[in-house]
């Protein structure tokens, strides 16, 4: 079998390569990044899709950023993803592609959902306002999705992570993600002799997932299979506040003049994520790395990378 992955280069698609390449089988794996194929471009992926012919698409190219860039870059977030998103589920099954595995995340549920959130609940209700842009087009993929099941028989369906983190992130202090833009902040603060700040109250409470148990997920479902939407999280035990994973952050720098800024938004305070579906498709002895062990891995794979990371 011959998969495409989108977004090889970025946090998960990079975490999914190392996966790959310990793992045993006999797939081709082909995994894009945006200098080989612009995913913005219709006419580049039809083309590129032709030359690999694959059985298998795993979309996670994505226009993805923290809090931040959700807020002030709204147009950017909405047309690049609804556009990437068009023109890889069109590719797919122009060039007869049967199976697509597309990824959303956890922060375009509504906010008014019941907690734990669940696969079926994701429509229900208006996302929060600080990401509705982005989450309205993560929402039209899954719609997406659903159409070409209906009409075609496709196989398409969504993984929803809750946040993702680890070695390879964007750790720009802007537009990343909360833990890489911290880990980042930290470094600066360490290197200047200046107070580590978090922007808001440290007070929002997330589940956070190690990119290479997503990874090992996502190699389960190419050969196991998962035919319906399937949240990726660690259990609602592990959820932890964003001051605490500061804390972390700060222990693994070893650096600990941390401050908080509660004049900023805090965005949604929780978003908790049931798992109970992601239980049952995973085998018993499948273990979560310990957000401990992950940030501790990430902050030394920064340190290291600090001069060729993203940021």
């Amino acid at each position: 079998m011959k998969i495409i992955v989108t977004g090889g280069s970025g946090l998960l698609g990079s975490a999914l390569k190392d996966a790959v390449g310990t793992a045993a089988g006999t797939d081709t794996w082909v995994f894009l990044s945006s200098r080989e194929c612009n995913l913005l471009d219709h006419a580049q992926v039809h083309e590129r899709f032709g030359k690999e012919n694959p059985d298998y698409v795993i979309h996670l190219a994505a226009e993805v950023g923290g809090l931040f860039k959700n807020m002030n870059q709204k147009v950017k977030m909405l047309e690049h993803n609804v556009l990437m998103n068009l023109n890889v589920l069109q590719c797919a099954h122009a060039h007869n592609v049967q199976r697509v595995m597309c990824c959303l995340s956890t922060c375009v549920f509504p906010t008014t959902v019941e907690y734990p959130m669940k696969e079926h609940t994701l429509h229900q209700g208006e996302p929060h306002e600080s990401n509705y842009a982005y989450a309205y087009a993560k929402r039209l993929l899954d719609i997406q999705c659903q159409t070409y099941r209906e009409q075609y028989s496709r196989d398409y369906f969504c993984i929803i992570p809750t946040n993702l983190y680890g070695p390879y992130d964007n750790f720009n202090l802007e537009d990343g993600h909360v833990i890489p833009s911290l880990i980042h902040r930290c470094y600066l603060a360490k290197k200047n002799k200046t107070p580590f700040y978090i922007k808001g109250s440290g007070t929002p409470l997330r589940q956070f997932l190690y990119s290479s148990d997503a990874a090992r997920c996502i190699l389960h479902f190419v050969s196991n299979g998962a035919r319906r939407n399937v949240i990726l999280s660690v259990p609602e035990k592990d959820e932890i506040t964003i001051g605490a994973v500061a804390t972390l952050i700060s222990k693994y720098m070893r650096y600990d003049d941390v401050r908080f800024q509660p004049e900023f938004s805090d965005g949604q305070h929780k978003k908790t994520a049931d798992t109970a579906y992601l239980e049952s498709l995973l085998p018993p002895t499948f273990r979560f790395t310990a957000i401990e062990n992950g940030i501790k891995q990430t902050v030394e794979w920064f340190n290291t990378h600090v001069e060729c990371a993203r940021k």
